[in-house]
């Protein structure tokens, strides 16, 4: 793959590298009321929940202008009983700033924190289903961006689903990439973004939740803007977006949708990312850098690596040292351990990755770094 323009590769969970095709498609103008525009929100609605192997009778698909976290908070506002209780399962920045959201709005919420490190397990959430009768809904992310871990979904929500609890998904990172079924999966909400696995461009996310729940939820909201069941109302009456849309972006969505095909849908993608991850990960190990998780929970997302103990190696030097030689990677979002992150996700392939590792090669000889130290240890 080519470095489009001489723009840095973006090796990040979103905003991502994207094709030239999808941004060719942002050079169009379009009325956000015209039927033309209408046509293409309804065709990325009708592909979101075709992805999602989600019923149509069952299931609606409601885009939302903003970041992700609009859409969670949306989702949240609409999918949460007034009078019950959210488990936030937490191991990462995502799990928090939902916590964080619920408790601007008021709602009552417990925690489980199992650290940077490692996933919920079923058996834990299945005791505080138990412990707790006060709890209607469960939230979940599938994969934790803070660190790179992927948690084990279809297990939990099996266990959310023999209790009778509403599981609320932030899949921003996954959907897309990993295989998602709703038809198998016991799924009650499912929120995601344009920029990331999809690889569009960042304007919109969109929720993706059972009717009778989306039904539930008129007059929840706490906000006018983030009204989830008040846009899908003006959606399905009108075909327009409640407020002015990201048109561009909406576009842009539906060409990386038809990339998205051609590549072999999720399952494509899938491998694709999972061979820059592996590429990736056997490389950098080689060059004397350890992994945060373990093997066994590494997404094909994005990877943490500690950083190394030389004095020599200081982040900043070494961030911008990758980007003069067009790579932006990420920093760390933990509190405990120095590291960084690559993702692996993007219209990125093996070969890139590799580029990327003969880049940080040439990184660490400048910086007079010494390879093969050992990295710290959490």
């Amino acid at each position: 793959m080519m470095n489009h323009s001489q723009a840095p590769y973006l090796l990040t969970p979103g905003p991502l590298t994207t094709s030239q095709a999808t941004k060719a498609a942002m050079l169009r103008d379009w009325g956000s009321w015209d039927d033309d525009f209408n046509r293409v929100t309804a065709n990325v609605r009708a592909q979101l929940l075709a992805m999602a192997e989600a019923a149509s009778d069952v299931y609606a698909c409601v885009p939302m202008q903003g970041s992700g976290t609009f859409a969670v908070e949306s989702a949240l506002a609409c999918a949460t009983d007034p009078n019950g209780k959210v488990l936030v399962l937490m191991n990462g920045a995502y799990g928090k700033r939902a916590a964080q959201l619920l408790d601007m709005m008021g709602c009552r919420y417990v925690t489980l924190d199992t650290g940077d490190y490692l996933p919920p397990q079923p058996d834990e959430v299945a005791a505080l289903l138990q412990q707790d009768a006060d709890i209607t809904a469960v939230f979940l992310v599938h994969c934790e961006t803070s660190s790179g871990i992927l948690n084990p979904l279809e297990a939990i929500a099996e266990v959310v689903c023999a209790h009778g609890k509403t599981l609320i998904v932030d899949a921003m990172s996954s959907f897309g990439g990993i295989p998602i079924s709703l038809a198998k999966t016991p799924i009650d909400v499912l929120i995601s973004s344009a920029n990331k696995c999809i690889e569009g461009v960042p304007g919109f996310g969109f929720v993706i939740i059972r009717q009778t729940l989306l039904a539930a939820g008129k007059g929840r909201a706490h906000s006018l803007s983030l009204d989830l069941h008040a846009q899908w109302d003006y959606m399905e009456r009108t075909g327009q977006w409640r407020f002015t849309p990201p048109t561009h972006t909406v576009v842009a969505f539906q060409v990386a949708l038809a990339q998205h095909r051609e590549e072999g849908g999720v399952t494509g993608r899938c491998a694709r990312y999972t061979h820059n991850r592996n590429v990736l990960v056997k490389g950098m190990r080689a060059l004397g850098f350890s992994t945060l998780l373990e093997d066994e929970w590494l997404s094909p997302i994005i990877t943490t690596f500690l950083s190394p103990t030389d004095p020599a190696f200081e982040f900043k030097t070494f961030y911008a040292a990758l980007k003069a030689r067009g790579f932006l990677i990420y920093p760390g979002k933990l509190t405990d351990v120095d590291s960084f992150r690559i993702g692996c996700i993007g219209q990125l392939d093996a070969a890139v990755i590799e580029q990327l590792l003969r880049v940080i090669q040439d990184a660490l000889t400048d910086m007079g770094v010494s390879l093969f130290t050992e990295s710290r240890s959490a």
